[in-house]
């Protein structure tokens, strides 16, 4: 379906209108093509401003506080340095954690700090979303360590 949408010029954000079959044993009610036409539509339109993991040092530097909204077990088990962890079902309750300043969220693989972007984003906070998470984050890092010479 990708490969037809490319053939053709499709833009990502008409994704999300095709009608694609439902089919339980080969794909879910929601198709993956039409998810991603929806994260398309969402960044497009100012929905969720997401953050690229090579963006995240700068912003960073520019005082911007980095959360981890993974389960406490899931940012033992790795995380990125300096990120604090408040766990997405608790958030509203620990907001003073966070500072005044502007903040980066993160979780796995993006949609749980969708969901956090937006919590935030409506409680008043200036917030972006890390794009692709902590296994994008963690997969830039190593392919930055294996291209940097010793």
């Amino acid at each position: 379906m990708i490969a037809t949408a490319m053939a053709n010029g499709t833009k990502a954000d008409h994704l999300a209108d095709l009608e694609l079959a439902y089919a339980p044993p080969f794909s879910s009610a929601k198709d993956p093509v039409n998810l991603l036409g929806y994260m398309a539509e969402n960044v497009l339109s100012g929905d969720c401003d997401v953050v690229a993991s090579d963006e995240l040092v700068g912003l960073v530097e520019e005082g911007w506080c980095v959360v981890d909204v993974r389960t406490a077990e899931e940012h033992q088990r790795g995380a990125i340095p300096g990120s604090i962890n408040v766990p997405i079902d608790s958030l509203r309750g620990h907001l003073e954690q966070l500072g005044n300043g502007p903040v980066v969220v993160y979780c796995e693989v993006g949609q749980r700090g969708h969901t956090a972007t937006a919590l935030l984003h409506e409680l008043g906070f200036k917030v972006r979303n890390l794009d692709g998470g902590y296994q994008t984050w963690s997969a830039s890092m190593r392919a930055q360590s294996a291209f940097t010479p010793d």
